[in-house]
Order: C-alpha cells, then sequence, then structure tokens
C-alpha cells in the first residue's frame, strides 16, 4: 500500500508519490501532504548515526516515496544526485563556537541549499517521466537560487521543458547568470517587470487556470510548493543533529528563511522523531514570517529590496503547511483561511499561535546589523558568510536559550553568489567563485523580458512549446 497525500484545502483527489511530484500545486490550490508521516525510533536514530549522506538520504525519503519507486531505483537517484557536490561529506557542519555551528549547504553546482532538493528532483521526474513516456513543463518562480538550482538540476532532462520566472532587476547579478548563462534549448529564462510575489502568483494562477499549452504537455512546479522539494531537504537535519550529538540531545537550527519551506522540514524532522528543542525563523526587512509568530498576524506588506534578496518575499507559501498542522487537519478552515488572506490578512487563533510559538522562535535582522555580523564572523571565526547566512547566525545568538544544546546554522549560500554584500561589509575579503563558475561574467546570457501579466506569459510559453 503506497503512501497517499491529501491537498491542504481538502478540494482536491488524494494522489500517490507520483501523481504529487507531477501535479506540484494541488488542482484547488491547495499543498500535498502525506496523510501520515513516517516515525523513527530512539534505535532506529542510533542506527543512522554512522551513514553517509547519500545512504541517510535514501533512509529517510524510502518511506514517501513508497509504491512508486523501489528502494534500490531510489538509492541510485541519491547517489547519481548528489556525486557532484565539491565537498565530500555533502553537508559539512563547521563549529563556529561553543554550541554554535553551521551546516555548509552550498557545495552543490550552483553554491546554494536548493541543489539538495532539486539535484533530485529532476533525477525523479526524468526516471518517472521515462517510465510513462510522457514530457511536461516546469514552471517556476525565484527570488534568486531556485531558478539556477532547477536549471542545473533538470537541463540533461529529456522529458523536460524548463521555464524560470524572475524579477527583473531584483537578483544578485551572479544569481542571474547562473540561470541566463545554462545554454539548452528546453531551459527558458523570463525577467518578470515586478517583484518575486509577482512572479509566484504567475506561477500559482497558471496551475489552477484552463489549460494553455499544447496538446499532450502538462504542468510540473518545481518551486519549494512540489512535495518532492520539501521531503528532500529534511534529510540534512538529521545529518546535522548527529553531526553534533543528536539524537541523545535535542538540537536547535536556525533557519535564513522566506517562503518557509526549509524551515518546514526542519519541522518536520522533528515530528519524525529527532529531538529539536527550538527552530529559530531568521529574516530581513521583509518580515512576513517574524511578525506572524510574534503577533499572530499573518499579511502581507510591500517588498523592500534588501542584501538577502532570496529572501526579499512577502508571501510565505509553505506557512500553508504549518497552518494545517497548527488547526489539527482542518482543511475547511484552512481553505477559507486562505480566502481570507488573499483579501488581506488573517489572524492565528490563540491556540494555534501557541502551538506554533512553543517549536519556533524569531528575530527580524536589518541591512546594517547583517554587515556588522559578516564583519564579526569573519574576525572571530575566520568563515566568510553570505548575507543570508548571517542573518541566520544573528539570529541563532538572539534566540538561543540557555541549556538547550546545539544551536546549528544553516549556511544556505556561497558568499561568492553576493559580493556586493560582503563588499559593504567591509572584511578585506573578496569571495571568489569556484573553478567551474570561473568565467561566469564571459558566458552569453539568454532570457526575455516580460510584462507581469498572465496572458503575456502563458502565450509566451505556449508559443516556445510548438
Amino acid at each position: 500500500m503506497s503512501l497517499q497525500y491529501l491537498s491542504t484545502r481538502g478540494q482536491a483527489p488524494t494522489l500517490d508519490f507520483e501523481g504529487v511530484l507531477l501535479a506540484g500545486l494541488a488542482k484547488d490550490g491547495g499543498l500535498y501532504l502525506p496523510q501520515a508521516l513516517p516515525h523513527f525510533s530512539a534505535a532506529e536514530l542510533h542506527a543512522m548515526r554512522g551513514m553517509s549522506y547519500a545512504e541517510l538520504a535514501t533512509t529517510v525519503i524510502a518511506p514517501f516515496v513508497e509504491g512508486s519507486i523501489d528502494r534500490d531505483t531510489l538509492e541510485g537517484l541519491v547517489t547519481d544526485a548528489y556525486r557532484g557536490f565539491r565537498h565530500q561529506a555533502i553537508a559539512p557542519v563547521i563549529q563556529l563556537d561553543h554550541d554554535q555551528w553551521l551546516l555548509e549547504l552550498f557545495h552543490g553546482p550552483t553554491l546554494a541549499f536548493k541543489d539538495f532538493a532539486l539535484q533530485l528532483l529532476g533525477r525523479l521526474l526524468d526516471h518517472v517521466l521515462s517510465r510513462r513516456g510522457e514530457k511536461v513543463v516546469i514552471m517556476g518562480a525565484t527570488s534568486g537560487d531556485t531558478g539556477s538550482a532547477a536549471i542545473e538540476g533538470c537541463r540533461h532532462c529529456e522529458h523536460v521543458d524548463i521555464f524560470i520566472l524572475y524579477p527583473d532587476g531584483r537578483v544578485s547579478e551572479v544569481q542571474r547568470r547562473q540561470m541566463t548563462t545554462v545554454a539548452g534549448a528546453n531551459i527558458h529564462n523570463v525577467a518578470i517587470r515586478g517583484n518575486f510575489d509577482d512572479c509566484q502568483a504567475l506561477v500559482k494562477a497558471s496551475f489552477v487556470a484552463e489549460p494553455f499549452l499544447p496538446e499532450g504537455r502538462s504542468l510540473v512546479a518545481v518551486n519549494s510548493i512540489n512535495w518532492a522539494r520539501i521531503m528532500a531537504q529534511i534529510v540534512y537535519y538529521f545529518y546535522a543533529a548527529f553531526a553534533v550529538g543528536g539524537p541523545d540531545r535535542p538540537v536547535n537550527f536556525s533557519v535564513p528563511t522566506g517562503n518557509f519551506g526549509d524551515i518546514y522540514a526542519g519541522y518536520l524532522a522533528h515530528r519524525m522523531g529527532l529531538p529539536v528543542n527550538n527552530l529559530v525563523i531568521a529574516t530581513n526587512r521583509n518580515d512576513v514570517l517574524h511578525r506572524m509568530l510574534t503577533t499572530g498576524t499573518y499579511g502581507r506588506q510591500p517588498i523592500e529590496a534588501s542584501l538577502s534578496p532570496s529572501m526579499d518575499i512577502s508571501i510565505s507559501s509553505n506557512f500553508e503547511r504549518l497552518l494545517f498542522d497548527l488547526y489539527d487537519g482542518d482543511a475547511a478552515q484552512i481553505n477559507q483561511m486562505m480566502v481570507d488572506f488573499a483579501l488581506g490578512e488573517i489572524c492565528l487563533s490563540d491556540a494555534a499561535l501557541s502551538r506554533a510559538q512553543k517549536r519556533f522562535t524569531s528575530a527580524r535582522v536589518s541591512d546594517e546589523e547583517t554587515c556588522d555580523e559578516i564583519r564579526l564572523m569573519w574576525e572571530r571565526t575566520g568563515q566568510l558568510l553570505d548575507p543570508h547566512t548571517a542573518i541566520g547566525t544573528r539570529a541563532a545568538r538572539l534566540c538561543a536559550r540557555d541549556g538547550e544544546g546545539p544551536m546549528v546554522t544553516l549556511a544556505t549560500a556561497h558568499p561568492a553568489k553576493f559580493p556586493a554584500a560582503v563588499a559593504r561589509a567591509e572584511t578585506g575579503q573578496e569571495p571568489v567563485l569556484p573553478d567551474h563558475l570561473a568565467d561566469l561574467f564571459e558566458r552569453e546570457e539568454r532570457f526575455d523580458t516580460l510584462d507581469n501579466d498572465l496572458a503575456t506569459v502563458q502565450a509566451y510559453m505556449a508559443n516556445m512549446c510548438l
């Protein structure tokens, strides 16, 4: 019997993993979740501690794909996905201070944590589509890192055309070039005249709209609305916890996050049996999640450009998955809340807010504080951080509580992706791109710029797929 997945809004068909992988967003606009989470006993957790990253990933992911992908096939896909990472440990854990640690998630091909999910996602898609004899169209929105990771993960897929929407002028030059310099007839980069929320809204609207692609082609999501993305990210929480003494003692994590997907994966790791005390939501000036946790009000505000552009988000898509849990799986309640949110804002019940505050804390870090933190961490530890990771380490100290055990900050990107922010921190250091990207600024770019208009974007995509 395969594990089944249901929508947070309760009005879409239940699917198996293969169906969820290809659907991305549910037809009712909700997000898919497994009907039951696997749970690991203390004995099983101890048995995992000596595993390599690929072995651990296979063990953690196998229950989620049961009935769709057999374990031997999964093991091969996982091993292949992480073979190209530049560090032998895949996700090394570095000590910063007493009980302060850094989980380096930037050793993949595009220098960002999203490689962990998207290198695997591309292989999962190609495996399933090859067996089904189908071709699909990937449509994704990016605030910087998802786009390049999705392109890198899927560019060799024989059964995929990929369209990535990004906000024109609102990603770093390195981030943009990592997308626009990749050659391939199946790769389409689209700069949207708007912000990230506009790009994300175009993607969501396309998934619930009438079909607009040529016959025989369907849409697949690669944003963290796709369950497979979340599933893959759960793994490195287990890996990091084992590296710093888990499961014999609880661990805490500080996560730079805007869309809530990365930290939600940590929350799921806890629910699957990993002892986790505190999950720190680290935000920049676009602090929708910090405001939610401290006031109970979840509402959008105008996005302000910051030194940490991947977190310049006002609608945290994956927060709906947590809401589903906070309201005990009441899909009708979640559906109404999302209707209300589309019209303005929503207020969490006292019970729901209390449940969230039991597991999560949060901090808001300004651009000035981000620069101070980059400089401080360089002077104290010799670690050069990107601005998102610096927000994480600052929030880790602000939210650390005595006696709770080690705090692990997720280093979500390589500092060379954000050279302007690092230069502003005045460390005297200039981050250097790894050898495989050394000629990035010499490569030819390929992209189109479109208005923030659904009909225009859909017509463009349909024409490119002919």
